[in-house]
């Protein structure tokens, strides 16, 4: 496989096309960084460690369950590293299932993503946003339609070029850290006497019911960290990216680990084990404990200001999947137009914010969401497979490999199908409606590989 060449060409090693690649190059190691931490920290940090406490109840065990869910995240991100290394690609994830499995899995891949799982994640988040912004602004609008606002006004500055939507995502994820810093700053200052008890470091012998509490409370682990991998989309506008995607996704990675544990120690701190199972905000529940009304204002803005960073991060990332789909020719081929002038596909930037603000506005985000868990689940495990197929084959020097490969990379896809046999397990009305809405892509795939002679001609 050959890197983009100065003439922005691409040559794919499975099928040796060329594609035309007028993405700018523009990204270097700290917005790549940023894009990694960005994915990842959302309001959920901030609202939902009840749920561990809640399923694991001694400190030893709350605080284990973060760091191992950062440790699988971390083996994620080593996948993911190597793949960026060997194709550092636009579509990243999309290309890597297109290249080592078949155009039709990447084709499910990007249809689920641009329909419920980018899209409506989305919208669920910026209705998050919405709330929080009118809890400290008093306006007299409804949360959907400020969500609206908030997604428009995203997509309009991410049309303006790649550096333009990367410079605010960095500086929103900055500030999003530096509110979680203030909340550790304080619980230091104030908290008083620590809240933390060590022993016992069970809260039961150790059984298979100790062992299946663990394994629910990893699911919101899990889930907190996702989103790490959607920076490998931008692999078509990061400068040297064999080098700088591997190291952004390992540095950002990690450094969400730290905070993760970190804020974890101080909801523990301040509110011990039982009082953090009991609290549905713990970060307004410390802050409140340790500031009053004005510590509860402080951290309605850091999470309106997180949930909007992971808005910016999102709107950055996911439409470089649908202009790679239009340019392998299964899907709108005007999805795959650069502006002249700013360099990025401005037409699939704003198919993905219209595409959230109508999910926002009609309500229907938390079903959306809820139906395809189980399918990111599953895409997560055949992108880690990816890695076996292109070891094999070797098409092209590897900058970076996996540590600990194969078992790293074979814990992490029987974490995350663990992940999917449990929700088929606990919620098979929602987990097989999102498996009818990934094989409904299926068809599509084959009517547009039908119609478009550069489709028909990958394979």
């Amino acid at each position: 496989m050959k890197e983009a060449s100065e003439g922005g060409q691409e040559l794919h090693p499975s099928s040796f096309r060329l594609h035309p690649s007028p993405l700018s190059r523009q990204l270097g190691l700290f917005g790549t960084t940023m894009a990694v931490m960005g994915g990842i920290i959302g309001a959920g940090i901030f609202i939902n460690p009840y749920l561990v406490a809640e399923r694991v109840h001694t400190a030893p065990l709350i605080l284990g369950a973060w760091i191992a869910g950062g440790l699988i995240a971390l083996a994620g991100g080593f996948i993911y590293a190597e793949l960026a290394a060997r194709m550092p690609v636009v579509g990243g994830q999309y290309a890597y299932l297109r290249e080592a499995l078949h155009p039709a899995v990447a084709f499910t891949y990007g249809w689920v993503l641009l329909l419920v799982i980018q899209t409506g994640g989305m919208a669920a988040v910026a209705v998050t946003f919405a709330r929080y912004f009118l809890e400290l602004t008093q306006w007299p609008v409804g949360a959907s339609f400020v969500a609206a606002g908030a997604l428009g006004l995203l997509t309009a500055i991410n049309c303006l070029g790649v550096r333009a939507g990367s410079r605010l995502q960095s500086m929103l994820t900055l500030t999003a850290i530096g509110a979680i810093a203030l909340l550790e700053a304080v619980s230091i200052w104030r908290g008083g006497d620590s809240q933390i008890v060590w022993r016992p470091l069970l809260d039961q012998p150790a059984s298979m019911n100790l062992v299946l509490a663990f394994g629910a409370a990893m699911t919101p682990v899990l889930f907190a960290y996702g989103g790490w991998q959607t920076t490998s989309f931008l692999g078509g506008e990061v400068r040297d990216p064999r080098r700088t995607l591997p190291r952004g996704l390992i540095l950002g990675v990690l450094g969400v680990i730290a905070v993760y544990v970190s804020v974890n120690f101080v909801y523990l701190r301040v509110l011990g084990a039982e009082g953090l199972a009991h609290a549905t905000t713990p970060a307004s529940s410390v802050m409140r404990q340790l500031l009053g009304a004005r510590g509860g204002q402080i951290i309605a803005a850091g999470i309106a200001i997180s949930a909007f960073g992971f808005l910016a991060q999102s709107m950055l990332t996911a439409p470089r999947v649908y202009f790679a789909m239009a340019q392998d020719g299964v899907f709108f081929r005007g999805v795959a137009w650069v502006h002249p002038r700013s360099r990025v596909p401005v037409v699939a930037i704003i198919l993905q914010g219209a595409w959230a603000i109508v999910i926002a506005l009609a309500g229907t985000y938390a079903q959306v969401v809820n139906y395809v868990i189980a399918m990111d689940c599953i895409f997560f495990g055949l992108t880690a497979v990816c890695l076996f197929v292109l070891r094999r084959r070797e098409s092209a020097p590897a900058t970076y490999r996996v540590p600990g490969h194969p078992w790293t990379t074979l814990l992490f896809i029987a974490a995350q199908w663990l992940i999917v046999l449990s929700t088929f397990a606990h919620d098979p009305k929602r987990a097989f409606i999102g498996l009818g809405i990934a094989l409904a892509g299926l068809p599509v795939y084959f009517w547009w590989q039908s119609r478009d002679p550069i489709a028909r001609d990958a394979r």
